[in-house]
């Protein structure tokens, strides 16, 4: 078997369990997609064949729902905020700072973990989110500027806003959307998105589209606290090893 046929075996493999965690809970594809994916290619390869699944993922989660309007009003801020974080980081993934974006890669998933491992949560009051938004979002898109990954701290903070279950999950695809396609004009720029990234991004996002769709056809059968100790679990897993690795590496 050649190199290329194991990376797409690889890349299928990584997008089918990233897109069936997104089916059950609404999130994950990008985190447990580009830290598998980064156990074999650079975090900017990993993230450049994200942007198309990740982007077909989430529009299709973003249409499900009828909160769509308020969320966009309601959220306005946190996205711009988002779009600037992410553009004044360009460059961080795949620039003079590439060779240590692994062990920042590995470092959010350790700490995305621990918060959720430790049931951290958050109450934001109305009057707080005008002040808070857009600064969660400059945090959370200078952090995808540098590891393709946004989690943090936007998906907490989305969480203490007390959304009804159904609004929650519209409202990460709203946000994961917009995150995806800032993430993109950076790639964009860096020439990383190429006619070979395009061959593995269908591939992906076949498997991706296969594993939400599971998914979401198991969503109920499966007991969502196992399941989400043992999601934490394997991103601290993934996350621990990502630093030891490439801080070995340096």
């Amino acid at each position: 078997m050649t190199d290329l046929s194991l990376l797409l075996l690889f890349c299928a493999a990584a997008f089918l369990a990233g897109g069936f965690v997104k089916g059950v809970i609404g999130m994950g594809l990008p985190t447990i997609a580009i830290g598998l994916m980064s156990l074999a290619v650079a975090p900017a390869q990993a993230a450049a064949v994200l942007i198309i699944p990740s982007l077909v993922t989430n529009i299709v989660q973003l249409l499900q729902g009828d909160a769509l309007k308020r969320l966009v009003k309601r959220l306005a801020t946190m996205m711009a905020g988002v779009c600037i974080g992410t553009w004044a980081g360009a460059g961080w993934m795949t620039g003079t700072g590439s060779p240590i974006a692994g062990i920042v890669l590995g470092t959010a998933l350790i700490v995305y973990a621990i918060v959720g491992l430790g049931k951290i949560s958050f109450h934001v009051t109305p009057r707080w989110e005008p002040l808070l938004s857009p600064l969660v979002g400059i945090a959370t898109g200078l952090i995808s500027a540098a590891t393709g990954v946004f989690v943090i701290p936007a998906v907490p903070y989305l969480q203490a806003l007390g959304l009804q279950k159904d609004e929650m999950v519209q409202a990460l695809g709203f946000f994961f959307t917009v995150s995806t396609l800032a993430l993109a004009v950076n790639l964009l720029r860096a020439d990383l998105l190429s006619p070979d990234i395009a061959v593995l991004s269908l591939v992906a996002l076949a498997a991706a589209l296969g594993g939400q769709f599971l998914g979401r056809l198991l969503r109920g059968r499966l007991d969502p606290d196992s399941f989400r100790l043992w999601f934490f679990l394997s991103l601290l897993a993934l996350g621990a090893y990502l630093v030891i690795q490439r801080s070995l590496a340096l």
